[in-house]
């Protein structure tokens, strides 16, 4: 029997040097697109696809990210004192969603080392990790696309993406063939991985997004991978030491992921979701149009 996937990790150490100044003492997983920062849009990913475990790795100065899931007596005795009964919902919403916990990296190691450090609160069970940077608006959402995926084949699952080739060096990259076609996309066998290639040596075309669906032996394969540019720990080098041992499995899943960790991605992923807002679409638009772009 295919165990069940029941955790999510987010990492959620990094600095967003990106987005500097404003994540000078707020941390980037908290920017506000439209009005929910970008974490909680991939931990309600998480919950729309049947988990409800969430572990985050954080580091300094991220405690706005813990105050964000955690109760606030005082907001809600206000809330409930003014009768804004909407807002208090939504507030209490919030903190009722999931079972959370906290561990620490203590330094930006790379994406590899964040996951390793969830090792102890995952246990040995196949887990979903999320970037909370890659937004992805799709009509079933996407970490429940690779969870079917796993169901059938009991593998790691990796979510991919098309990208032109002139972009291709800032992604992992994989060398896969096709396996069959569903309602979930295309589903592809991998055969090698490498982490941000010159667009000449990249293998394809079909870079890693972030979604995962992980199987616990890639804690051991991440043990046993070396530093390497910048001395961080990559992900995808992991999963390519994984590849020796076990099958890992991709999927060119269904729907628009934006970049929310670019400053272009995350303006249009603030157009686009506040364009599709009832409260906020029809004026949204008219004012838009107003600019005579």
């Amino acid at each position: 029997m295919i165990p069940k996937v029941r955790k999510a990790v987010f990492p959620a150490a990094g600095l967003g040097t990106r987005f500097l100044p404003a994540t000078k003492a707020m941390p980037k997983e908290m920017l506000p697109l439209v009005d929910k920062p970008l974490i909680q849009y991939g931990i309600e990913e998480a919950i729309q696809s049947g988990i409800h475990n969430i572990v985050i790795v954080t580091g300094r100065g991220k405690s706005a990210i813990e105050d964000h899931f955690d109760v606030s007596f005082e907001l809600e005795h206000l809330l409930e004192l003014r009768q804004k009964t909407e807002t208090l919902q939504a507030v209490r919403q919030i903190s009722d969603m999931i079972d959370v916990a906290y561990v620490r990296q203590k330094e930006a190691l790379g994406l590899g080392h964040a996951i390793l450090r969830a090792k102890d609160l995952v246990g040995p069970e196949p887990f979903a990790a999320v970037l909370s940077d890659d937004v992805i608006d799709a009509p079933v959402p996407c970490l429940r696309q690779l969870l079917d995926v796993y169901d059938f084949y009991g593998c790691s699952v990796l979510a991919l993406m098309e990208v032109p080739r002139e972009a291709i060096s800032a992604y992992g990259v994989v060398a896969a063939e096709p396996v069959s076609h569903g309602e979930s996309g295309t589903v592809f066998r991998v055969h090698d991985l490498v982490e941000k290639p010159k667009a000449e040596d990249a293998p394809s075309n079909l870079a890693i997004i972030g979604r995962y669906i992980l199987t616990p032996e890639v804690f051991d394969a991440i043990e046993t991978t070396p530093p390497g540019r910048g001395g961080e720990i990559q992900l995808t080098d992991g999963l390519r030491h994984l590849l020796r041992s076990r099958p890992i499995y991709g999927v060119k899943f269904e729907g628009k992921r934006f970049d929310a960790g670019d400053k272009l991605g995350f303006l249009q992923a603030t157009v686009e979701f506040a364009l599709k807002r009832q409260d906020l679409g029809g004026a949204f638009r008219d004012y838009l149009r107003s600019l005579g772009l």
